[in-house]
């Protein structure tokens, strides 16, 4: 979890390496987030993992599921969170539509790849993802490894 200040006002509060490297993402989205009060303060604190999270389009609304959101410390368990529980995701009704279509259509994944902060309020970046199939995620590997020997060579001279 890494707590970088972008340029633009962003500050990543977590990012979802392993999707990158499971899916291939075609497209991502800004969504907002329906959150309680203790939720936004683990958020704040850092305490979110995505790793195991995924959209699903239900009744014409997405909702973010699986995602892992750590009960705040500093309250009493009563007014506290299920870590766990689903999440609403608030986006735009003609993103909603094109996504629906999308979804079900071509059997494309909704992932969450990045949780931040932008101008105090909390968002998640989704993307519309298919997934890697393993000589895909070899290649990639390959070309990285390529990459990184070629910047070596070029820095020694």
């Amino acid at each position: 979890m890494s707590d970088k200040n972008n340029s633009d006002g962003y500050k990543v509060i977590t990012d979802n390496r392993q999707a990158r490297y499971l899916y291939q993402i075609l497209e991502t989205y800004e969504a907002g987030i329906q959150l309680a009060g203790t939720e936004v303060k683990s958020i704040r604190a850092g305490k979110v993992n995505l790793q195991d999270g995924y959209a699903l389009l239900r009744n014409g609304e997405a909702w973010l599921i699986n995602a892992h959101i750590s009960p705040y410390t500093s309250s009493g368990q009563y007014f506290n969170h299920e870590p766990r529980r689903t999440r609403k995701l608030l986006l735009h009704r003609q993103e909603l539509r094109k996504l629906i279509g999308k979804v079900e259509q071509q059997g494309l994944t909704l992932i969450p790849l990045k949780m931040y902060l932008k101008r105090g309020w909390v968002k998640v970046s989704i993307g519309l993802c298919k997934g890697k199939k393993i000589h895909d995620k070899r290649e990639d590997l390959k070309r990285r490894q390529d990459q990184r020997d070629i910047q070596r060579a070029l820095k020694r001279y």
